[in-house]
């Protein structure tokens, strides 16, 4: 599945058509260049979940933890500054990704080794004309 996103003023329209489409998956991995808007589209489907925490990204925590609209706790990763495996699974890793609990992980070609089998993969692309490709694959 894709979703265009030409504007960020699509981007809540966009969240919606991707919160739809998770079903009852939980581990959500974001691959993407550098500024492709992995945070920003995170952001704004954690929004659509009913998040009302302030949301960025967990560059040097490496995991926020954010509740939902249900009262559910909603797991955010970024593995961007991770040397070692090792160090993810030293903050709990597993706990987090096999809690049953959403979890969008933004960097994930760094611990590919650990991610569940049954992590979806979404790639985002910037197009020529500035807008965003998101495939759920």
């Amino acid at each position: 599945m894709d979703i265009k996103i030409n504007s960020l003023d699509e981007m809540g329209k966009a969240a919606q058509e991707f919160v739809a489409a998770m079903g009852d998956r939980t581990v959500f991995a974001f691959y993407g260049k550098m500024g492709a808007g992995k945070t920003t589209f995170i952001k704004a489907v954690c929004e659509e979940l009913g998040v009302e925490d302030v949301i960025n990204s967990p560059t040097f925590a490496i995991v926020n933890e954010y509740v939902d609209g249900k009262g559910e706790p909603v797991y955010h990763f970024d593995f961007y500054r991770i040397k070692k495996e090792q160090e993810v699974l030293d903050i709990g890793y597993e706990d987090y990704v096999y809690s049953g609990h959403v979890c969008f992980m933004e960097w994930p070609e760094l611990i590919e080794n650990l991610l569940p089998d049954d992590a979806v993969k979404v790639t985002i692309e910037e197009e020529t004309d500035g807008s965003r490709k998101v495939s759920i694959l």
